[in-house]
């Protein structure tokens, strides 16, 4: 995802985690202009895995790992 930090994007999955909390006693949560309640708790999954890889990706790219690249080697014909 272009242009986003790791800051930003524990950021959104600290919130998208407040969000399943708040869901799960029960109660609407709002993120911005969005307003969650318990029959969206598959979107705030789907949320928390999408937001978990970025924070993972970020955080291996910050540390000098994978960047996402991969080299394939292959015989000219």
């Amino acid at each position: 995802m272009a242009g986003i930090t790791l800051q930003q994007a524990q950021a959104q999955l600290d919130a998208w985690m407040a969000a399943s909390t708040a869901v799960a006693t029960g109660q609407e949560y709002s993120i911005g202009t969005r307003k969650l309640r318990r029959a969206d708790a598959a979107e705030i999954r789907q949320q928390i895995i999408f937001w978990q890889r970025q924070v993972a990706q970020l955080g291996a790219t910050s540390r000098g790992g994978p960047r996402g690249m991969r080299v394939s080697y292959g015989v000219p014909r």
